[in-house]
């Protein structure tokens, strides 16, 4: 991994301590990376961030971040607040008068524009990570705005990567993020929940089927990591001709599952699009 600029003094800044907020700082401070700082303004919120034992400093809202920070600039901000809140945060920050290096915004459909509009000279980045990133194998891509630096995006990645992978990608190409892998893990529950009741459909014990179902795609996920092949390649290899997995490939066929992933990736992503021009 590539950790981002670490420093005893400089800490990074988290603005939102949502399930996403708190999966970043997870994956931060197991990453090595501190001081921590979280900005969360519910109060239910920050409390439950207190219980959960993570050693960072929890905090109501910029006004208070930027007494915590006194004069040291926080080598960067991360972004993880709900898409509306997310120029108000901007203002904020900016209000408060603290010193700001650079921002990564994890805000779905926000574009760069937006926030280099309300956070003026400062180097932004945007990025896409998926629900995974819960529990550290999160799929991000990372697009840099105008004024960010080789140094910003190597820091945001670092970010990114404590909790997955991260590409770079050209901001336009965020969309089609969304739709694939912002989405995506929707689409494997949902195979998921039908591979399991398949499982019950045909004679297992639901607690058998789900354990079956789900080591069965843990399984699959490893071989097209590990082994590099294509997905085709390694369906070739499980199906026999005239077997039992040709005869269910060919029923998923004719119920158009391949048709209906293109559809669903398809659709998803121009329902970002739409939420990005609204």
């Amino acid at each position: 991994m590539t950790a981002p600029h670490q420093s005893v003094t400089a800490p990074v800044v988290v603005v939102g301590g949502g399930r996403m907020g708190e999966a970043l700082v997870a994956g931060l401070l197991s990453a090595g990376v501190e001081p921590v700082v979280v900005v969360e303004k519910d109060q239910q919120r920050r409390a439950e961030l207190s219980a959960a034992g993570h050693p960072v400093a929890v905090l109501a809202d910029e006004a208070e971040l930027a007494r915590h920070l006194g004069a040291t600039s926080p080598q960067g901000v991360v972004l993880a607040v709900k898409p509306n809140d997310a120029l108000a945060a901007c203002r904020q920050l900016a209000a408060a008068g603290i010193p700001l290096r650079r921002v990564l915004s994890i805000a779905a459909g926000v574009t760069l524009e937006t926030l280099e509009g309300a956070l003026e000279s400062v180097p932004v980045m945007r990025a896409m990570p998926n629900t995974p990133a819960l529990v550290g194998a999160g799929a991000s891509a990372v697009a840099a705005g105008q004024g960010a630096s080789a140094d910003d995006i190597q820091w945001a990645s670092g970010i990114l990567e404590a909790v997955g992978m991260v590409v770079e990608l050209p901001e336009h190409s965020l969309d089609a993020v969304t739709g694939l892998s912002g989405s995506g893990p929707a689409y494997v529950f949902l195979f998921a929940e039908a591979l399991i009741d398949a499982g019950v459909l045909v004679g297992l014990a639901r607690p058998v089927a789900k354990r079956l179902a789900v080591q069965t795609l843990l399984g699959a996920a490893r071989m097209l990591d590990e082994t590099g092949d294509e997905p085709s390649s390694l369906r070739a290899a499980v199906t026999s001709p005239g077997g039992t997995t040709a005869a269910g490939l060919k029923a998923l066929e004719a119920g158009g599952l391949r048709h209906a992933v293109l559809e669903a990736v398809a659709a998803a992503t121009e329902r970002s699009r739409d939420l990005g021009r609204s």
